[in-house]
């Protein structure tokens, strides 16, 4: 079954709290937070301390995405913070597989994440190294973004390449994801759904994620 990730880019920042444990009393498998520093994207948002502050809080395992200039720099952190999942961006890379490398043996999952017009086959030389592919969906930077219609070729792509591979790499989606197209994401072969906007900014968060975690269980919406 996919795999739904609360992110809390789109909570009320003066309550993650009760943002991360809404996440996790509805039923979300994994909390998502995106690490942005005002140069790799134009947004600027979290330090390594709020994920040891979400550890204290929850049970559910920390999925950061690294949206840095230098990756290398900044990992440390936040794999010392408490991470269980990091991802870095292919296009910020300056040495990827001693990144990817160096993650892993912290004992994380390793992620990569490529930007919208980043084509996959960027990744031919990493792929195996890998835990997941972090697929934006939308350009990274802000929530609330449209889903961009294009993505849903390249998860295809992806996943018949990482079949034809016989690979075991999740693919998570982040941007745009919405009760209304979570089924057909599914059926692209998508692993993990990075939701935010959709979550946060609904009337009830908690019943959003119930709807949605449904769907992920196989449930058609009514």
């Amino acid at each position: 079954m996919a795999l739904l990730a609360s992110s809390i880019l789109a909570a009320d920042f003066t309550n993650i709290k009760d943002a991360v444990l809404i996440a996790e009393n509805a039923g979300a498998d994994i909390i998502h937070v995106d690490i942005m520093d005002g140069h790799f994207v134009p947004n600027l948002t979290f330090g390594p301390k709020l994920i040891t502050a979400i550890k204290k809080t929850t049970s559910l395992p920390v999925d950061v995405h690294l949206m840095v200039d230098d990756p290398q720099a900044i990992a440390p952190l936040f794999i010392e913070a408490g991470a269980d999942w990091i991802s870095i961006h292919i296009e910020a890379s300056v040495h990827l597989h001693k990144d990817i490398s160096f993650i892993k043996e912290n004992g994380l999952k390793a992620g990569l994440a490529l930007n919208p017009a980043t084509p996959i086959l960027h990744m031919q030389n990493i792929i195996q190294e890998l835990d997941y592919v972090l697929i934006m969906t939308v350009n990274p930077g802000w929530g609330g973004q449209q889903f961009i219609e294009a993505s849903h070729t390249k998860i295809t792509r992806l996943k018949n390449w990482i079949k034809g591979q016989n690979l075991d790499i999740l693919i998570e989606i982040d941007g745009g994801v919405s009760l209304e197209n979570m089924d057909q994401l599914m059926l692209d072969g998508v692993d993990v759904f990075v939701v935010g906007s959709s979550i946060y900014r609904s009337k009830n968060p908690k019943n959003t994620i119930i709807k949605m975690k449904k769907i992920l269980a196989g449930d058609k919406m009514p």
